[in-house]
């Protein structure tokens, strides 16, 4: 008898697992988790995706699919009749998996940048390129309350993650990136993203992941 079900393979503090955790939850899916130990990549999780051997992993009636953002998009697709994550309109889906692209590709790496630099050695340089990718990242989000509009979108939900993420790398690395001054619409979002339930039940705890995120950045750069 073929598998039937939802299965996540991921790791508790990956905010890629969580965009994919979050399409599940918006849509009312029940799945079940499969927590990874990326120290020790099972068989598991390396049956399922021998290419990039990566979390997240979905696996829909047996079937394995991986990267987050294709995922999120085949949650919308597959289960249509739940919440609607992608716009309807055809040209405003292109435009939210360009700005998708954007931040993972531009974005994502500016801000790790801060995450993995030792303080004083050339902070303000890299901060200030975080900033500026983010502010094009913010042109997508004037007149509006979510990226997606009026409510949570598949752009949410691809950066839901900074909103848990930056302020704790901005803790550890001793640096302001987000500011009233500097990113106003994004600082906003932050406190609106991080009311919605989904969102605050699905993001790992702010404790716990910032404990984890000192001893990784510490190993990081006395490597």
């Amino acid at each position: 008898m073929a598998e039937k079900g939802v299965k996540v393979v991921g790791m508790w503090a990956s905010p890629f697992v969580a965009r994919v955790e979050m399409a599940l939850r918006l849509k009312g899916v029940a799945y079940e988790y499969i927590s990874e130990d990326l120290a020790n990549k099972s068989e598991t999780l390396l049956s399922y995706n021998p290419v990039t051997k990566k979390v997240p992993v979905l696996v829909h009636d047996g079937k394995p699919m991986a990267e987050s953002a294709v995922i999120v998009e085949y949650i919308d697709e597959v289960w249509k009749d739940g919440y609607p994550i992608m716009p309807a309109d055809p040209y405003e889906r292109a435009q939210a998996k360009f700005w998708a692209r954007y931040a993972d590709e531009k974005c994502n790496p500016a801000i790790y940048l801060v995450y993995t630099t030792a303080i004083g050695e050339g902070q303000a340089k890299l901060v200030h390129e975080a900033q500026q990718c983010l502010k094009t990242l913010q042109k997508a989000l004037e007149g509006k309350k979510f990226f997606g509009g009026d409510a949570v979108g598949y752009l949410d939900i691809i950066v839901g993650w900074y909103a848990r993420w930056l302020p704790m790398i901005e803790e550890l690395s001793r640096t302001s990136i987000v500011t009233d001054q500097e990113l106003p619409l994004i600082k906003a979002w932050f406190d609106r993203i991080l009311a919605v339930d989904v969102v605050k039940d699905t993001l790992p705890p702010r404790d716990k992941l910032l404990a984890l995120c000192k001893v990784r950045r510490e190993q990081l750069l006395s490597a």
